[in-house]
C-alpha cells in the first residue's frame, strides 16, 4: 500500500515468535491501518536490506525479535514501535504497559519518538537485558524448545533448575564496584523485568544512559525456592545477598564458561565486556 498522510510504516513480523501469534498480529496492524488509509508494507519471511522511503517501523515479535532487529539494523534512525507478538514481550510491556492493540496503535501512530538506550556486549547489542549463571542455564534449557505465553515457559524451566543448578565463581568489576565469588546470577538490564514478568530490576531505566546491575550470591536450593517469589514481584533489592547498583560499563570473567543470554538468546564466552550506549534508538511510546 502506497504511502499517505506523511507515514509510511514497514511491518517487520518474526513468523516464528509466539507460535505463528506475531504473524496474526501483523495482519491485524495492517487491517487497521489500512482502514486507516495509512502507508504501509509488511515483511515476514523476508526482511528489506534497508529501510529507505519509510517513515516509521513497527517491529512485530518479542524480545529475540528485537534483538535481531537491533543487530540487523544497528543505527537505525527512524521510530520504532514494538508489538506484543512473541512469549516473554519484557520490553514491549517496559514501554507500552498493559495497552490494548487499539490503544498501542494510536500511541504509535501520535506519540512523538523518544531516546531508548540500548547495551553493547562483545560486539552484539542488545536492548532489555544479559543474565548470566542461573538466567544463562534456563535459556539455555529453553533454545529451541515451543515456549507458553507470557512466563509459563520460564517458570516451569526455573523450578526444573532450582534445586540442580551450581553457583559459580565470577570477578565482576566496574567504575566502584569490585566484586568476585560465587554467584547464583548475575543480571545486566536496561528494562526491569526478564522471562515475562520477572522483575529481577525493579528500577531500571532504559533513557537514564545506566544499566541496573543486579547479582544474587550463592545461595542453597531451599533459599531459592524462598525467594524466587519476592524477586519475581521486585521486592529483593534490600535483602542482604542483594547487590544493586548502576553503571555504563562493567566487565565479566570466570575460570569457567559463562552461560548467558542476551535478550533472552543464549550465548556462551569466557569474558563479557558490557557497555551502554545512550539514546542510541528512537521509539514512539
Amino acid at each position: 500500500m502506497q504511502a499517505t498522510n506523511g507515514k509510511n510504516i514497514a511491518i517487520v513480523c518474526n513468523a516464528l515468535a509466539g507460535s505463528g501469534r506475531a504473524t496474526i498480529l501483523a495482519e491485524k496492524i495492517a487491517l487497521q491501518l489500512k482502514g486507516k488509509n495509512i502507508g504501509h508494507s509488511v515483511f515476514k519471511e523476508t526482511w528489506p536490506n534497508h529501510f529507505n522511503g519509510f517513515s516509521d517501523v513497527f517491529i512485530v515479535g518479542g524480545d529475540g525479535t528485537l534483538n535481531y532487529f537491533i543487530n540487523q539494523y544497528h543505527g537505525v534512525k527512524l521510530p520504532l514501535v514494538v508489538f506484543n507478538g512473541g512469549t516473554g514481550n519484557d520490553f514491549h510491556w517496559l514501554l507500552y504497559g498493559s495497552k490494548t492493540l487499539d490503544q498501542q496503535i494510536e500511541t504509535a501512530l501520535m506519540a512523538e519518538p523518544k531516546p531508548i538506550d540500548i547495551g553493547k556486549c562483545n560486539g552484539r547489542y542488545f536492548i532489555n537485558g544479559i543474565g548470566i549463571g542461573f538466567e544463562g542455564d534456563v535459556a539455555k534449557a529453553l533454545t529451541g524448545k515451543k515456549k507458553r505465553p507470557g512466563k509459563t515457559s520460564f517458570l516451569v524451566t526455573i523450578l526444573k533448575k532450582i534445586f540442580t543448578y551450581h553457583s559459580k565463581d565470577y570477578t565482576i568489576g566496574c567504575v566502584g564496584q569490585h566484586l568476585s565469588g560465587r554467584k547464583l546470577l548475575v543480571d545486566i538490564s536496561n528494562g526491569r523485568r526478564a522471562g515475562g514478568g520477572f522483575h529481577i530490576a525493579p528500577q531500571a531505566k532504559a533513557d537514564d544512559g545506566l544499566f541496573d546491575v543486579v547479582i544474587v550470591d550463592s545461595l542453597n536450593p531451599l533459599q531459592r525456592l524462598r525467594y524466587l517469589p519476592v524477586i519475581e514481584k521486585g521486592k529483593h533489592l534490600h535483602l542482604p545477598f542483594i547487590h544493586h547498583f548502576r553503571t555504563g560499563n562493567i566487565i565479566v570473567g570466570s575460570k569457567e564458561l559463562l552461560q548467558y543470554h542476551l535478550d533472552g538468546e543464549y550465548e556462551e564466552s569466557q569474558k563479557l565486556a558490557i557497555e551502554i550506549l545512550p539514546g542510541a534508538l528512537n521509539f514512539r511510546f
